[in-house]
């Protein structure tokens, strides 16, 4: 089983560590990213992720969640697919300058899973924009038919779930994440010592912190769904 853990900005294009690790821009890392990146290590597979923002939803359309994902599977390749190359041209050299579209996208993402099996992880797709919702699941849907060696690993606040099922019938495999509150208080006390402002904090206000912030949050739980059961491959 995966733990599912987010750090950073995870739109990035990855850069492998000394010790494997996938790392963003900013230096952090997902524990699901290095995860499945160690076990595919030696298995001609590729990995890539993208975080929807809930404060970015204008800025997240299908399109730009689709082509993040297809220049993560790109850079992971020894060279650029020809039929990639062309297809980018030709949309560069159209009047006006016409951005790729769904479908286009599509056929290149295929193309790129033909070369090296595909690990897809999509991190909060609760906070996708309503009116973009479906057209994300149906996009995942065809790549999903298109590509049956892909594997597609979610996350979301339960409610989410019914639209996945709707989606992808079948294909989905769902587990519950509740966090644990001794490593609530756990994360809590790393963060609080590498506090820029210790100058702030006194013994009263870290008590009231370690206090309130694990009961509000022992509530919350997070739906996982593995589309085609990835546990099966990972």
């Amino acid at each position: 089983m995966l733990a599912k853990l987010t750090l950073g900005d995870m739109n990035e294009p990855r850069v492998m560590g000394e010790e494997g690790r996938i790392l963003t821009s900013g230096g952090n890392s997902s524990v699901v990213i290095d995860d499945l990146c160690s076990q595919a290590t030696g298995q001609n597979a590729t990995v890539a992720c993208f975080y929807f923002d809930f404060a970015s939803q204008n800025e997240q359309p299908p399109t730009r969640f689709l082509g993040s994902l297809l220049k993560q599977m790109v850079f992971g390749l020894d060279e650029i697919p020809e039929e990639i190359s062309k297809a980018y041209e030709d949309q560069k050299n159209a009047i006006g300058g016409q951005g790729l579209q769904i479908s286009d996208i599509l056929n290149m993402l295929q193309t790129t899973c033909t070369r090296k099996r595909a690990f897809i992880c999509i991190d909060a797709l609760d906070e996708c924009a309503t009116e973009h919702i479906a057209k994300v699941l149906d996009s995942l849907v065809q790549l999903l038919q298109r590509s049956p060696g892909t594997r597609i690993f979610v996350t979301g606040r339960p409610h989410i779930l019914h639209e996945i099922r709707a989606r992808l019938g079948e294909r989905v495999t769902s587990i519950s994440i509740s966090p644990k509150r001794d490593d609530i208080i756990t994360y809590l006390h790393s963060r609080l010592a590498t506090d820029t402002t210790s100058d702030a904090m006194d013994s009263t206000l870290e008590a009231d912190i370690l206090e309130k912030i694990p009961s509000d949050i022992s509530e919350m739980c997070v739906e996982a769904t593995t589309p085609q059961n990835p546990s099966r491959v990972c």
